[in-house]
């Protein structure tokens, strides 16, 4: 298993343990130079998005893995999180549907939650 698909399963686990909904990771890294995982997941409310936002800082600096550059605030509806070579959004859910990064990356390849965490 990678270090960049290890890292992918730690943030997914950590959102779902938030009850992040609809939680995906895009394998983009051969079609982009960016990163090679692409996670999205949505709250319902802000303090759920910043809840996701922490478990996920927290569950990766208990793995030593600092992240390059963390994008929003508290009170934003959208966060992006630099890992290198993932890429973590987390929306509340009607910014997700208007920002659609799903069809952005539709020609990497989407799994869902089973499908990373192996359930």
């Amino acid at each position: 298993m990678t270090e960049a698909l290890e890292k992918t399963k730690i943030i997914c686990k950590a959102l779902d343990d938030k009850k992040g909904k609809d939680i995906k990771a895009i394998d983009i890294h051969e079609i982009s130079v960016l990163a090679d995982y692409y996670v999205i997941a949505s709250g319902t409310n802000q303090n759920q998005v910043q809840a996701m936002v922490d478990a996920v800082e927290e569950a990766l600096t208990k793995a030593g893995i600092e992240p390059k550059q963390i994008e929003g605030s508290r009170s934003s509806s959208w966060i992006l999180m630099d890992y290198g070579d993932v890429i973590v959004n987390v929306f509340d859910e009607e910014n997700r549907l208007f920002y659609d990064l799903e069809r952005i990356w539709r020609d990497g390849m989407t799994m869902g939650l089973s499908e990373i965490l192996g359930d």
